[in-house]
């Protein structure tokens, strides 16, 4: 498979990744031939990228950080949960909802089971191919993110555990904004934006009294905009006053609202992020967190198009752990650009005179998987 553009894509390609809804609904499903209607779609949804398959890169499998059963019922859950806070303001008086620490406790263990099978993972991208990221996909990324960044940190089972709920529980003062700020395409107005900044006392406020939820889960929701600097909302606290579980969080949210699909921008591929991150080393985040944060995400994404500074082109097949900047290409293209009958693959941590020179793809017309 390989990561294309949907620029890129052209009727009777096949997808070689299902393309899920935020709510985990498959609304295509892996080997669909698209068509020139499906593209469009697709580019009506606002999907930027999508898996395609490609008999030259067949073998390229994209390895998953959770399963996709476990996807499907967190982000039920999440939905359910999201659902139930933002009706709860019109709740009847007398009238009582579930307790939501039991289940969200009950998928963190599941997700936490999968994570821990895989210490060694780097953090891939989730959902470049998902509709609608808005809400519910962020909250389950910025979690899966989180919790693998505090499994190589050392946190205890417990801690995870936390941590997870208060990644997972970020936004949801979200679920109390106008729609229409929300979802607005465009820039913020001053007033809107003062509206959209209330997010983060609000889940605060929603959460700080929910029975059996650490009231550091509540905390995390109230201080994931803030910054070491003291340039952060609500409160404007700094440095040690903000908990380290809101700093990893603040930093991942950053990261995914980069990424992947918003209803205002378009997402970027994950070097062009991790260098605008560390445009706030020491600022706005922590030099520490950055450098394990750099060291787990996979900067060069398995499946995407690379030209070195050769000319050579291909496709990203295999991630390096102890050098995630310099991962294994399988070679497509010569320096001329003439494809090539036998590829061939570089490993970039041994081949140190070759570099990177571009991401994006800009070779000729992909295969299609059935060689046409």
């Amino acid at each position: 498979m390989r990561l294309l553009p949907i620029a890129k894509c052209r009727p009777g390609m096949k997808l070689a990744k299902k393309i899920f809804s935020q709510e985990g609904l498959v609304l295509l499903g892996e080997n669909i031939e698209l068509t020139e209607r499906l593209i469009t779609r697709l580019e009506q949804c606002g999907i930027q990228y999508a898996y395609i398959a490609d008999p030259r890169t067949a073998d390229i499998v994209l390895p998953s950080m959770i399963s996709d059963d476990t996807m499907r019922q967190a982000l039920g859950e999440i939905r359910k949960t999201f659902r139930d806070m933002m009706d709860r303001p019109k709740r009847k008086k007398g009238v009582t909802y579930p307790f939501i620490a039991q289940p969200i406790k009950h998928m963190m263990n599941s997700i936490i089971d999968e994570l821990s099978e895989h210490k060694d993972a780097m953090i891939m991208l989730m959902d470049m191919s998902s509709v609608d990221h808005y809400l519910y996909q962020h909250s389950l990324n910025v979690c899966v993110y989180t919790t693998l960044l505090g499994l190589s940190h050392g946190y205890s089972r417990d801690e995870l555990t936390t941590l997870g709920m208060g990644a997972l529980l970020h936004d949801i003062g979200k679920t109390q904004i106008a729609v229409d700020v929300l979802k607005k395409p465009g820039s913020l107005t001053k007033e809107e934006y003062d509206e959209m900044k209330q997010h983060a006392r609000i889940g605060y406020e929603l959460l700080k009294d929910e029975p059996n939820l650490p009231l550091l889960v509540a905390h995390c929701a109230f201080q994931h905009h803030e910054r070491i600097d003291g340039s952060g909302y609500p409160r404007g606290i700094k440095g040690n006053e903000i908990h380290d579980y809101a700093k990893w969080i603040g930093l991942v949210d950053s990261y995914d609202a980069m990424t992947t699909n918003r209803v205002y921008s378009s997402p970027i591929l994950p070097h062009h992020a991790i260098e605008r991150l560390y445009a706030g080393t020491g600022t706005l985040y922590e030099q520490r967190m950055l450098q394990l944060f750099r060291d787990k995400v996979a900067i060069y994404p398995i499946g995407i198009s690379v030209r070195l500074q050769t000319g050579e082109q291909g496709i990203v097949t295999d991630i390096n752990l102890s050098y995630p900047h310099r991962p294994i290409i399988r070679v497509l293209y010569d320096e001329a650009g003439e494809e090539l009958k036998a590829p061939y693959e570089i490993d970039l941590s041994k081949q140190l005179t070759k570099m990177i020179a571009s991401v994006g793809d800009d070779t000729p017309e992909v295969q299609h998987a059935a060689g046409i």
